[in-house]
């Protein structure tokens, strides 16, 4: 593919903010999670997953077990997924997944950031279908044949991987995920993830320069402070 590493990281970015808007995401995804999906997170592939995530993002154990808590009580609230795609600065295309108990004011909330930095909402499917649903591992490495060797070996469907300053990354569908990293941790004993995502991975980049540097960064900075918002996808690189 041809791209760096920190592209291809800059092109995953997620929202990011205090701990107590991390723990509160984490409490409500883990809660769905676990709600349409069983709390055993053997049995649950994606909980199993979403704990694994939240515990490297060094989320409390309090945090995780009072979520799955809620679901074993029979209480807590009745969120429902809801995703909303647009163009934000520079003509950047931008997806915006949340989480909501209320659609009414989920999406008063996402259209006043894109509004307000003179960005647009667009319809469902208008900006998804230039993103790959991808899983995505970065780890040290020098020898990506090597590595092909193995997946292929785990009868694994890899899209792509490379190998750049001594990092290796490899994308596969993201129905893959597990087998792709069960075939990499059974081979290579002690090996440590710098990156183990499933995301939205932009098949274009959209260049972001001058003034719209700062709307761009208003512009994340305003859908982080929204509560139900939980993951933001975009193709922006910023211009240096």
């Amino acid at each position: 593919m041809g791209r760096k590493f920190e592209v291809r990281k800059n092109a995953m970015a997620k929202t990011a903010g205090a701990k107590t808007k991390v723990y509160s995401k984490y409490g409500k995804e883990i809660y769905v999670v676990a709600k349409s999906g069983g709390t055993d997170p053997v049995a649950n592939l994606s909980l199993r997953r979403l704990i694994e995530k939240a515990k490297k993002d060094q989320v409390p154990s309090h945090v995780i077990d009072r979520a799955i808590e809620k679901v074993l009580g029979g209480g807590g609230e009745d969120y429902s997924p809801a995703r909303y795609e647009g163009f934000g600065p520079g003509n950047c295309m931008v997806i915006v997944d949340c989480l909501t108990d209320n659609n009414n004011r989920t999406i008063t909330d996402v259209r006043n950031c894109f509004t307000k930095n003179g960005c647009k909402v667009g319809a469902q499917g208008s900006v998804a279908h230039m993103f790959d649903h991808q899983a995505i591992f970065v780890f040290k490495g020098d020898d990506e044949d090597a590595m092909l060797e193995i997946l292929m070996e785990a009868d694994v469907d890899v899209t792509d991987i490379e190998c750049e300053e001594g990092r290796i990354s490899v994308v596969a569908p993201h129905t893959e995920f597990y087998k792709v990293k069960t075939a990499l941790t059974d081979a290579i004993d002690g090996l440590e993830f710098d990156v183990e995502e499933i995301t939205f991975e932009p098949q274009t980049m959209a260049n972001i320069e001058g003034d719209d540097i700062a709307v761009f960064e208003n512009f994340l900075a305003m859908l982080n402070d929204c509560d139900d918002v939980q993951d933001v996808y975009h193709n922006a690189e910023i211009a240096e």
